[in-house]
């Protein structure tokens, strides 16, 4: 069976946080693949400053060409909205069947769990794994077994940080992935 590892996100932009830590998860722990799971909208998070899905998504594709561990997703964009994770893993497991889902999150996303739908049906259905976050408290409870830790090194780098640099003019290129650097003035005008 496949491991798969589901970075489900906005990715508004992606950037070379998302990177380093789906390269970390391929290459250092136990991950098969890492798949870039493009969510059309979160159900927690205001949608006026997300960009058009499909542009998200094409910059994922361009921004993880060439590996073959990664892989771009739009699997969301077929299912209903909102989009919740705990749907959107169990279509997952019905379309492939050959492969373990596991949900990767920040300890962001770890401290808002219990707004998310069906929380304790997803962690008890598919395993979990949660990067530490700077100012966010990561304490697992001993009985969820099938949650764990990431050690991997620690970037802070976040999509807003992306977006607020560069609606103040800063030059941020080496945050963003070289093949949608050229496509900043582009990014800009959305902002």
């Amino acid at each position: 069976m496949t491991k798969v590892g589901i970075f489900s996100g906005s990715f508004n932009p992606v950037h070379i946080g998302h990177l380093a830590l789906a390269n970390w998860l391929c290459e250092y722990d136990d991950m098969d693949e890492v798949w870039f799971l493009v969510t059309p909208q979160n159900p927690l998070k205001e949608t006026k400053e997300l960009m058009d899905f499909r542009l998200r998504f094409e910059w994922v594709k361009k921004a993880i060409a060439g590996y073959p561990k990664f892989k771009a997703s739009d699997f969301e964009s077929t299912l209903p909205l909102p989009s919740y994770t705990v749907r959107t893993f169990r279509a997952l497991r019905a379309s492939f069947p050959d492969c373990l889902f596991h949900l990767i999150v920040g300890a962001d996303n770890w401290e808002n769990m219990p707004q998310w739908k069906d929380v304790r049906a997803l962690l008890a259905e598919f395993p979990l794994r949660i990067y530490p976050r700077k100012g966010y408290d990561l304490t697992i409870p001993a009985h969820l077994t099938q949650v764990r830790k990431v050690d991997a090194p620690l970037l802070e780098i976040s999509s807003s940080f992306i977006r607020e640099a560069l609606g103040q003019g800063k030059d941020i290129r080496f945050f963003l992935p070289e093949p949608i650097r050229n496509e900043m003035n582009q990014l800009k005008k959305m902002i």
